[in-house]
């Protein structure tokens, strides 16, 4: 049952995801291009040029927070990456449980606390 839920919720966040998939585009682009615009206007050493970008800026910016729902597209890629480890996790747990416990060094260390212990 705990399989069918995670994977329930697996499915309903991957909907999710690839409903939002052109707006996390879009949104991505737009902080790329405002990140070229503000590097741009630092650069520049005349009033129009600083203008003009950021008028270039302000019109990037408005795209970017027309956008901003996109972050429920993030959520959801979260929500399926966190589902991922759920559904896999107990199986690399074990694996790794295996691999400690047949370290030399750690078997020491549980004999000499026990041997403390008596």
């Amino acid at each position: 049952m705990k399989k069918f839920m995670l994977f329930i919720g697996g499915l309903i966040a991957l909907f999710v995801l690839l409903a939002n998939l052109g707006p996390m585009i879009l949104l991505g682009v737009s902080v790329w291009l405002l990140y070229i615009a503000f590097k741009q206007f630092i650069k520049s050493n005349s009033i129009a040029a600083k203008i003009g970008w950021v008028i270039a800026g302000l019109i990037v910016l408005s795209v970017a927070v027309a956008n901003i729902y996109a972050v429920i597209g993030l959520a959801a890629a979260y929500v399926l990456y966190v589902i991922y480890k759920k559904w896999h996790g107990g199986k690399n747990e074990d694996e790794w449980e295996a691999k400690t416990t047949d370290d030399p060094f750690t078997n020491f260390e549980k004999q000499w606390a026990e041997m403390k212990n008596y």
